[in-house]
């Protein structure tokens, strides 16, 4: 085996700690290189998701340094997901395993090793798992830990802790690029290849430079993107709502039923108010989450190409222009 690593970096806006990033992932691939866990023919791609400052002049500089550095420009910015399938799609048969990571290196890198030690012993993937979220915020962990119990019980299979930085082997990857969703939503999708798996548990440490990609609007975007492409259970929720409101209802006609021949009041404008703002409520919702799985489905029919890169540098496919996922 040759253990030839890609590391795949996707990156929007970020030339604030590009440099950096660049300075302490060379150095890593080069130790690894040195001690004969991986081959010198290894390369870290930066993928370039539409970035409006110098991100991409930035990474054709770091290829004309070392060949080390290589880059993928996609046309447009497609979001995080899309530029990490871009990436590993682009370099797919190029390596034996590839690693992804985000460019603000907030997962430690020293986990790389350990990543491909587990390649070593036969692991197609290899998920990278943080250790506790102690540093984060209340809210934070409230909300990240809420979104992982809440995917579970809908029965996404998701990796607990894990967000995108992971291992995939070359067979692994040709799994991935059998999947041809629209919206692809990889922390779900990676989980159903299956192959022999494992975890590596790292400290997740703060950004050194520039701004989140990831704020709540995005987070939360993630989050459904995730619920919606790998879940029915909501359209269930729907008909087991929908069945409780019948019985509520009968219960209620019942009740004002035997109210009345008792010679009591009924409740009169306020329990139907109540009961009609409740009925239009659930009803709109649920027209909502149909309506948005008959919209997701519409889209996927069209089969749009995903995204389109602009140019390559250091890479094969160094033509560029044109080229979609498969």
């Amino acid at each position: 085996m040759d253990n030839t690593l890609y590391l795949v970096v996707p990156c929007y806006n970020e030339e604030e700690v590009l440099r950096d990033t660049a300075g302490k992932l060379g150095a890593k691939m080069k130790a690894l290189a040195a001690s004969g866990k991986i081959s010198c023919a290894s390369r870290i791609v930066f993928v370039d998701d539409g970035s409006r400052d110098r991100t991409w002049a930035m990474i054709e500089e770091l290829g004309d340094g070392d060949e080390l550095f290589a880059g993928v420009k996609l046309s447009r910015n497609r979001g995080h997901q899309h530029a990490l399938l871009a990436g590993l799609m682009t370099v797919r048969g190029e390596a034996d395993m590839f690693i992804s990571l985000d460019a603000d290196l907030q997962d430690d890198i020293e986990a790389i090793d350990a990543m491909v030690g587990e390649f070593r012993n036969g692991c197609d993937i290899v998920y990278g798992v943080r250790k506790s979220r102690s540093k984060d915020t209340f809210f934070k962990r409230a909300t990240a830990e809420g979104f992982y119990w809440f995917q579970k019980k809908l029965g996404c299979d998701i990796v607990f802790n894990h967000a995108d930085y992971r291992l995939m082997s070359a067979r692994a990857l040709d799994a991935l690029s059998e999947f041809g969703e629209q919206r692809p939503y990889l922390r779900g999708i990676v989980p159903q290849i299956g192959y022999k798996t494992a975890t590596v548990e790292y400290d997740r440490g703060a950004r050194e430079a520039g701004v989140s990609k990831y704020p709540l609007k995005r987070m939360l975007a993630l989050a459904f993107d995730g619920l919606m492409s790998l879940s029915l259970k909501p359209l269930r929720m729907i008909t087991v709502t929908g069945a409780l409101m019948l019985l509520a209802a009968f219960a209620l006609l019942v009740y004002s039923l035997v109210t009345a021949f008792m010679g009591q009041s009924m409740l009169g404008w306020k329990i139907v108010t109540v009961s009609v703002w409740a009925v239009g409520g659930i009803a709109t919702l649920s027209i909502g989450i149909v309506g948005e799985y008959v919209g997701r489905a519409f889209v996927e029919t069209k089969k749009r190409p995903r995204y389109f890169i602009e140019k390559t540098r250091g890479l094969a496919q160094s033509q560029g222009g044109g080229k979609t996922g498969d």
